[in-house]
């Protein structure tokens, strides 16, 4: 993120990348008028997703409170608030440059409902656990009334740990096993005590909070064993590869990419279960690709960025974006043009 268009509560969070110093914001809507709550937190949570609002909590109120704390390339927050929708649009996703992850763990409250990339047929009931998302992907929470940690970790160190992080977008991991439950005493922990460390101390904290919070999605995602893990995660690594340097490609399908990588079918179509698929993974990275390039070239025609992504026209992409998006191409190049300026501003 260019700290240019940051709020100034932020300006100097994002400042604060090494042990030198920890900046710290505290925000609260109890002293706001009634009227004035839920637009004051939609404006202090903006810089990273959209909370829209509902008459009622722009009419009846809205409790929310957030303590953030900035240091060693992580960003640490402890946040309460009512019931609410939160969403990181794929137009705010191709215009800001924010590509780390963030885990969520729900100290008080259940996770709600989470919807990444690809709708699943069969989402979970809200649960009470931990739930991870990556920035470079859209995403919607609908969560109740809750207390939750955030801790922002930079994208170099989930991948280097994971070599495939973009596989946690939208996973939760339930509360029970003793992985989770010793994620959550600790970070619990660094909540209570980040205000009195010194930044060597709290980086120290929160770093090994981001080890173990990678050690519980990677045990979720069933990468056992260290040299299964690693062998699975090159291969997906290698498919992804494979997919972004041929998204251009007309013929691209699931069958091209196992033949061209000479992989086993099965194998690889189990692996990608969580992206809805590996077509569905093909058909959400050319989506994703569009998007951005809706938004790098404004003066391109949507038929021509159809058409140079493999779909076969114009209404078929349409139709695809805003099944996906929740938005026509159209309406997302406005998006995002209004979020430039207003960053610009």
């Amino acid at each position: 993120m260019n700290q240019r268009t940051l709020p100034p509560h932020l300006a100097a969070a994002a400042a604060a990348e090494s042990r030198s110093a920890i900046s710290t914001s505290r925000f609260s809507t109890h002293a706001l008028a009634a009227g004035e709550q839920f637009l004051a937190w939609r404006q202090r949570v903006g810089h990273v997703v959209d909370a829209p609002p509902s008459k009622e909590q722009i009419a009846g109120g809205f409790r929310g409170e957030i303590d953030l704390y900035a240091v060693g390339g992580m960003v640490f927050t402890d946040c309460s608030t009512q019931a609410l929708r939160l969403e990181r649009s794929v137009a705010r996703v191709s215009t800001d440059s924010r590509r780390d992850y963030v885990f969520q763990l729900f100290v008080e409250g259940e996770i709600g409902h989470v919807t990444g990339m690809h709708k699943k047929r069969s989402a979970p009931a809200s649960v009470q656990g931990i739930v991870a998302f990556d920035l470079n992907q859209p995403f919607r929470a609908e969560r109740p009334e809750c207390r939750l940690l955030s801790l922002f970790v930079p994208s170099a160190i989930v991948d280097e740990e994971l070599r495939d992080g973009a596989a946690i977008h939208g996973r939760i991991v339930q509360q029970g096993s003793p992985l989770t439950g010793l994620v959550l005493d600790h970070l619990s922990a660094v909540a209570r005590e980040i205000p009195t460390l010194d930044p060597a101390a709290a980086t120290e904290a929160l770093h090994a909070g981001a080890q173990l919070l990678v050690a519980a999605f990677r045990k979720e995602a069933r990468l056992t064993g260290t040299g299964r893990a690693a062998i699975q995660a090159a291969v997906m690594g290698q498919v992804r590869r494979y997919i972004e340097a041929n998204l251009h490609q007309s013929d691209l399908t699931p069958t091209s990419v196992v033949q061209a990588l000479q992989l086993k079918r099965a194998t690889i179509y189990r692996w990608f279960e969580h992206d809805g698929g590996l077509g569905a993974y093909i058909r959400n990275r050319r989506l994703r690709e569009a998007a951005d390039e809706l938004v790098r070239f404004p003066h391109l025609q949507v038929t021509e960025i159809a058409y140079g992504l493999g779909f076969q026209s114009a209404s078929d992409f349409t139709r695809a974006f805003r099944r996906t998006f929740d938005m026509s191409p159209q309406d997302m190049r406005v998006r995002a043009w209004d979020l430039r300026q207003h960053n610009a501003e």
